[in-house]
């Protein structure tokens, strides 16, 4: 078990270590039936699972990353234990928090609408915090939408030194849909 403070953004850099570096977008969709979601990512991901200590429980946290242009695209999404709005709100508030506090910034946050499969949307909340991340204190720019919907709390989120484009970045949180 993890601690939260940390462990997103260990998971996220540790894919960058762990996947091939590509010379441009390949842009692929991604569905997991299972996890309730689609998004469009850059790169072949890489697939990580493991349980992070989170508003006072232990809950499993699935990741998908994939890494190319010296940037980490990502969706981690934990797995509730049951269907509880107030809990997925108070997971959804750490998420928010910890992205902060891995680059030590204070985030610009707006409300999103994060489109459902359906039609319809779930309110989430579009994150971007600069500031400086791991033992070297590299400047890290985290731009990222959380979202509740049922059983799941979902972090899309991308991890850069400097932000890539932006097209690439509206590719990336365009593509994400919640089932």
């Amino acid at each position: 078990m993890r601690r939260l403070s940390s462990v997103t953004l260990q998971a996220l850099l540790a894919v960058t270590f762990a996947s091939a570096c590509s010379p441009a977008y390949n842009w692929r969709a991604v569905t997991d039936a299972a996890e309730g979601y689609s998004v469009d990512l850059p790169a072949k991901p890489t697939e990580d699972e493991r349980l992070v200590a989170i508003a006072g429980q232990t809950m499993p946290m699935h990741v998908r990353a994939a890494e190319t242009q010296h940037a980490v695209f990502a969706i981690a999404v934990v797995d509730l234990p049951r269907d509880d709005a107030q809990l997925g709100q108070a997971v959804a508030d750490e998420l928010r928090h910890a992205l902060a506090r891995n680059v030590s910034a204070s985030p610009v946050e707006h409300a999103v609408q994060v489109p459902v499969s359906t039609g319809a949307a779930v309110l989430g909340f579009d994150i971007v915090a600069t500031g400086s991340a791991g033992e070297a204190r590299e400047q890290r720019t985290i731009h990222a939408w959380i979202a509740v919907r049922g059983r799941h709390v979902y972090q899309a989120a991308i991890i850069a030194a400097q932000a890539p484009p932006q097209e690439q970045s509206e590719q990336f949180f365009g593509s994400l849909k919640l089932k």
